[in-house]
């Protein structure tokens, strides 16, 4: 493999020295094809045309020290070297256009010469990958007057270095603990999900759309996706949150965009609103599925090019904000159904996360309960935990068919404050577990039908599932659950639900009855039971 050389041609380095004499001074450029152990093929030599003279000369030169290094020229125009934008960008320019061949060429960028711009400038266009190589730098030896110097490789492949690897290995676990609240999960598919979104959160600033049912967390994890950029430099305003289903009409322009004083009857000043105040920050819009399709549209611009017109304005203004949306409805459907924008969804749909619920974590359930137990803790100043027979009791309750969990993590939470509240002496006995238990069914049993019925479902069935189904077909099915778990078989089950159609039979098979309709949504009774 060839072995390649970049390097910036040294105006004052590379100068040094008149005629003969040029031989006693070290000059970065020709000492780099005078190392010993490293034989420069072809040295790429960048310099302004105003200096190529003594680019020749210094060409000749290694043509006298290493006859087999090759000297390619490229001119680069360097107008002001000390211009950070006009460098970086001529570099850049330099980079697109050069024919790397990584499979063949193994590739040295000299950074020892050119302006302290210019040397930054390589570092960063070989840290991105835009120069696909390692860095070489050059030096004297100290206390010698020989021409020759010498050299050390830097590679910026960060993994290589065990002390640096094991460090971002840390940073990396401390970031998703971070994400995931400090509380240690156990669902797998859940904390692969963290994974990837603590690289992204770090990583890439488009839009977050992060899905769920309600009380899945979505406003608390957007929260820590904030705390982490804003941790990591790459944020430096503030969060700005609102659940859209609270915006309607006039107000919710008003909210999102600002408006000028006199825009609408009330309004008596001007309104910067919620986009210009997320400016450097994070804007969280929560439910972005019950904003109205002319406020969605206006948000796509925002999104797109960060400017936008305030409601009553003639005039744009710019609001360099970062977007996390979050939303408990299928904003694919809604798309279908022409309830929400097409263009939008492709906007913010770049990174989609979905969160699960409770429901589906119920691996997570003790170490959520102990996390509800600590908060609950420093919010009272009192610590509070379970007796051993109690928390085995509430915890065998919670994962099973009976805790529909309807409200996700806020029915645990309130779940957990209450026990907490009404336990003495710090302990959560087996009988405060079972009232508490009496005050959940309760609750749950109580919401109209349709909510009774769908919570119901919600622990059998996928939410995608119910939504296909009729109201109708919910609260049949959601009768024929109630009456199996009543029952101790499917025979019994069978007597009560075909009471009058039965007897109208020469032969009755009631089980099979039963049976074949909890196959049509692949439910068995003993599932039922537990």
């Amino acid at each position: 493999m060839k072995k390649v050389a970049i390097s910036i041609l040294g105006t004052v380095l590379d100068r040094r020295g008149k005629r003969e004499n040029r031989w006693n001074k070290w000059r970065p450029t020709p000492s780099l094809c005078q190392q010993d152990g490293l034989a420069i093929d072809r040295l790429d030599l960048i310099f302004d045309p105003r200096s190529l003279p003594l680019a020749k000369q210094v060409a000749e030169d290694i043509k006298t020290v290493s006859a087999d290094t090759e000297v390619v020229f490229h001119l680069v125009s360097f107008d002001d070297p000390w211009d950070f934008e006009s460098v970086y960008s001529n570099l850049l320019d330099f980079s697109r256009t050069y024919p790397f061949a990584p499979d063949d060429e193994d590739y040295l960028i000299h950074i020892t010469t050119g302006t302290h711009v210019a040397q930054i400038c390589l570092y960063l266009l070989t840290e991105a990958g835009y120069l696909p190589g390692r860095l070489i730098q050059t030096s004297p030896k100290q206390g010698e007057r020989k021409a020759q110097g010498s050299h050390q490789i830097i590679d910026l492949d960060l993994s290589k270095y065990d002390q640096i690897a094991a460090r971002f290995n840390r940073e990396h676990q401390q970031a998703t603990h971070y994400l995931k609240g400090g509380i240690e999960t156990n669902n797998s598919a859940f904390n692969l999900m963290i994974e990837q979104l603590e690289k992204v959160s770090i990583r890439s600033d488009e839009p977050l759309l992060i899905s769920g049912p309600t009380g899945a967390g979505k406003s608390q994890l957007a929260k820590r996706v904030y705390q982490l950029r804003k941790q990591k430099g790459s944020i430096s305003g503030q969060m700005v949150a609102v659940n859209c289903a609270t915006l309607r009409g006039e107000n919710a322009m008003s909210a999102l965009f600002g408006h000028k004083r006199g825009a609408f009857t009330g309004a008596s000043s001007d309104r910067a609103g919620l986009l210009m105040e997320a400016d450097k920050g994070l804007l969280f819009l929560d439910e972005i599925g019950e904003l109205g399709l002319d406020e969605q549209a206006m948000l796509l611009c925002a999104i797109e090019d960060k400017r936008f017109m305030p409601f009553g304005s003639d005039k744009t203004v710019s609001s360099n904000f970062q977007l996390i949306v979050g939303s408990n409805r299928d904003l694919p459907a809604m798309a279908r159904q022409g309830k929400f924008r097409a263009d939008l969804l492709a906007r913010i749909d770049i990174w989609s996360y979905e969160l699960p619920g409770l429901k589906d974590r119920l691996e997570d359930l003790q170490p959520n309960l102990d996390h509800e137990l600590d908060k609950y803790a420093q919010k009272a100043g009192q610590m509070v935990r379970f007796n051993s027979d109690a928390k085995k009791h509430y915890l065998a309750f919670a994962s099973s068919n009976h805790a529909s969990w309807s409200a996700n993590f806020r029915d645990l939470n309130a779940s957990v404050t209450r026990m907490a509240t009404l336990a003495d002496h710090g302990r959560i006995n087996k009988q405060g577990v079972l009232e508490e238990i009496q005050r959940l069914k309760k609750k749950w049993q109580s919401s109209d039908s349709n909510d009774t019925a769908t919570t119901r479902l919600l622990g059998l069935l996928d939410q995608h599932t119910i939504d296909e189904m009729d109201y109708y077909e919910q609260l049949n099915l959601d009768n024929l659950i109630r009456v199996c778990q009543q029952c101790q078989s499917m025979a019994e089950a069978g007597r009560i639900l075909f009471n009058k159609s039965r007897e109208k039979r020469t032969t009755t098979n009631d089980s099979h009855r039963v049976k074949q309709l909890l196959g049509k949504y692949n439910l068995n009774f003993n599932q039922l039971k537990l």
